[in-house]
């Protein structure tokens, strides 16, 4: 059975898909965890779902509103330019009010919302073509201006009072890293969905900075973990008809305790 259904066409697009998300996921989690933005993941992935909800009650494509969703929400949280508690306080009232609205969006929609809902924990065996060409088109861009901005972007983020002293745009890279964060996480959605995509985004990255201080190499070894959690994934679950999600996140997490053991040996 499973070699049967590794020659399927949608089992292909779904490892392309993996592919593709992980590397953008790993990629933006180093700038995350560095930044100590993990609240703002779940925060944008949560009022993403708000989008998608949004977007059914206006007859358009989920995928669209969640996109829409998670580009705006990054948007504001990148122009506030908060740090700290005050930062968690501004998220945490954002995405209170998002959720709120998401409830509302899905009483007012009178069909059967299975698209939006499926959001919730991933449909990565489900992705179409055209969605495959849309994630494809999105990593591109991201991983594009990741690399235009790479040096001051990493300067801000492990030193942003200095960066600033030296005359760098901290105000506009925070709002750069946010828009790139908000396109990542809406990509991680649709494969491990809105409720578990701190496992691409986060788990991978916190891995790698316990592996290395470098970070180029932390970086590399971020996308390495997050490109195996979801292609292994993917394959086990043809092997057996458990969640996809659950073997993905299952393999991020046994690579992040086998990390936190491998710093306390050397220690």
């Amino acid at each position: 059975m499973f070699w049967q259904l590794l020659q399927e066409h949608f089992v292909h697009s779904a490892l392309l898909a993996g592919a593709v998300v992980s590397i953008v996921a790993g990629a933006i989690g180093v700038f995350v965890v560095a930044r100590g933005l993990s609240f703002a993941v779940h925060a944008i992935s949560e009022l993403g779902f708000t989008g998608a909800a949004a977007a059914l009650v206006i007859g358009l494509d989920p995928v669209v509103g969640m996109f829409a969703g998670s580009l705006l929400v990054g948007s504001v949280l990148g122009v506030l330019s908060l740090r700290g508690s005050e930062r968690d306080s501004a998220i945490g009232a954002v995405l209170a009010f998002g959720l709120g609205l998401g409830v509302l969006f899905l009483s007012l929609y009178q069909g059967y919302a299975t698209e939006a809902t499926n959001l919730l924990f991933g449909s990565i065996v489900g992705v179409s073509d055209a969605q495959l060409r849309t994630l494809a088109v999105v990593a591109a861009v991201v991983l594009a201006c990741l690399l235009a901005i790479y040096r001051p972007l990493l300067f801000a983020s492990v030193d942003p009072e200095v960066a600033e002293a030296r005359g760098l745009p901290v105000r506009a890279l925070a709002v750069a890293i946010f828009l790139l964060l908000a396109a990542a996480v809406a990509e991680a959605i649709q494969v491990v969905g809105v409720l578990l995509v701190l496992t691409l985004v986060i788990t991978p990255a916190a891995a790698a900075q316990r592996l290395t201080a470098r970070p180029g190499r932390a970086l590399l070894i971020s996308v390495a973990i997050a490109f195996v959690s979801t292609e292994g994934g993917i394959l086990l679950s043809l092997e057996r008809s458990w969640p996809t999600s659950f073997f993905i996140t299952t393999i991020s997490f046994a690579c992040y305790v086998a990390a936190r053991l491998s710093t306390r040996r050397r220690s």
